[in-house]
């Protein structure tokens, strides 16, 4: 028997309200995405592309159209319905970092398996930091960590929950091109290591390029992108 996709997005519509005016962000978007996917959603600036990641990961609700998650209806959760799939299923690195400046490296990868009473939460996260080469780092804040050690600890974060999906959202988005190549080999490792469902919203077409599959969203509509 056939696996459902992991992720399934059936006439998706987003719209908001701006003032008198209605501005229609998705339109009757479909996507399907296979478990241990890599899928880059690429766009040119406001085309939509994290309200899309945001509507996947159950963190907004759609105007129209419906979100399945490992074959479950997802979209139609109340807000604790989702955080309970996304909480079991869901890692996120954002371009912002998105550390607590008041926990270590340490205490930043515990929470999420803290938050689910996980036995070997410490553990986990020792192994993931020590994955992205932060083993020296456990007691540092993130305003004593450079952007790229702090987006490493992001990777821990995300990866040490064992997420059935990773979103990213611009993950290079505030660092230098060096930086950011070092973040891009360290995800593609983690991800491949774990096989992760990846899904990745970027501007960088060199990132795009290492994923399996690269859609273009246009016109509140994906396009799939011919592989060179």
């Amino acid at each position: 028997m056939q696996q459902p996709p992991i992720i399934q997005a059936h006439d998706l519509y987003y719209e908001i309200f701006n003032h008198d005016n209605q501005l229609r962000i998705l339109q009757g978007l479909n996507l399907s995405i296979a478990t241990g996917e890599q899928v880059a959603i690429i766009g040119s600036s406001g085309s939509g592309k994290s309200t899309l990641l945001s509507l996947l990961a159950g963190l907004d609700i759609p105007t129209g159209g419906s979100v399945q998650i490992q074959g479950n209806v997802f979209s139609g959760l109340d807000e604790d319905g989702r955080a309970t799939i996304r909480a079991k299923t869901m890692g996120f690195v954002f371009q912002s970092f998105q550390l607590l400046s008041s926990l270590t490296a340490l205490e930043n990868v515990m929470l999420p398996l803290q938050l689910k009473n996980h036995p070997n939460a410490k553990e986990l996260s020792l192994e993931a930091l020590n994955k992205v080469g932060l083993s020296q780092r456990l007691q540092h804040y993130p305003k004593q960590l450079s952007g790229g050690e702090q987006q490493r600890v992001a990777l821990a974060r995300a990866f040490a929950t064992e997420p059935a999906i990773l979103f990213a959202d611009e993950p290079t988005g505030n660092l230098d091109n060096a930086t950011g190549q070092m973040i891009i080999e360290l995800l593609f490792k983690m991800n491949a290591e774990a096989g992760t469902t990846l899904v990745l919203v970027t501007h960088d077409i060199h990132l795009a390029n290492r994923c399996q599959r690269q859609l273009n969203l246009v016109n509140g509509r994906l396009e799939e992108v011919a592989s060179a």
